[in-house]
């Protein structure tokens, strides 16, 4: 088997390519399938609960939480708790609510499936018999079909703006409104800020001072790298003191 079989996972991922655990688990998940290794099973539910965090992390309201609150939720939880936070079960339709329910049993079923025969979070009777191919197959086609129906839920769900994590290039279009109808106007102040009076289409104005160095680290690593590099080769400025001869 090889990746081919869960574009889903790939898929998401690519989405969240900064999260250092996902990418780390669809290693494993890479590597165990290479190997016909029965521990894919173990990561391909691995990859599901990581999913269910980062998506409960995005749209978990803080006043009113539905993460699980036990030290260490079931796979069940985490699914249920992510369906409740993409509102799943609010969409009064027959036909989606028997989707919603079937990958649920999904989830259930790969559940035990990692139960009963994943390698890498249980010790195993030593000359247990390893399983098929079609066992991986199957444990990896249920989790790929769990995260697609997650992660596209979670693309057309509202992000709370303020605080997710989601890289500047997902909001185009909400760019592209801010854009079109607000002005900048810049300078730098005496203590060397760049002063930036952000004119809104109502003509108020929000104010911002930005340091060279925090500017650079928002918009440019390499620049940033560049001017330390170039900064540290720099001259120490004397500074005067005042009253002396």
């Amino acid at each position: 088997m090889s990746m081919d079989w869960c574009p889903g996972i790939r898929e998401v991922c690519s989405h969240w390519r900064d999260a250092s655990m996902l990418q780390q688990t669809f290693d494993e998940l890479e590597r165990a399938l290479a190997e016909n290794n029965d521990a894919c099973i173990d990561s391909a539910k691995a990859i599901v609960e990581v999913v269910c965090q980062i998506i409960l992390q995005e749209l978990d309201s803080p006043s009113n939480p539905v993460r699980p609150a036990e030290a260490l939720p079931t796979f069940g939880a985490w699914m249920s708790a992510t369906v409740r936070a993409l509102k799943l079960g609010d969409i009064r339709h027959n036909g989606f609510q028997k989707l919603v329910s079937q990958h649920r049993k999904l989830t259930d079923a790969l559940g035990e499936l990692r139960n009963d025969s994943g390698t890498a979070s249980h010790g195993r009777e030593g000359f247990l018999q390893r399983l098929s191919v079609h066992h991986h197959r199957a444990a990896v086609l249920s989790a790929d079909a769990i995260v697609t129906f997650l992660h596209q839920a979670y693309l057309e769900a509202e992000l709370d703006l303020v605080r997710t994590r989601e890289p500047y290039e997902r909001f185009d279009h909400l760019h592209e409104l801010i854009d079109a109808n607000v002005k900048l106007q810049a300078d730098v102040d005496e203590e060397g800020y760049l002063a930036v009076d952000i004119r809104l289409p109502s003509g108020d104005l929000l104010p911002l001072r930005v340091e060279a160095s925090r500017l650079l680290y928002q918009l440019d690593r390499s620049a940033y790298v560049e001017a330390l590099n170039a900064a540290r080769g720099a001259p120490v400025p004397i500074v005067e003191q005042g009253g002396e001869e």
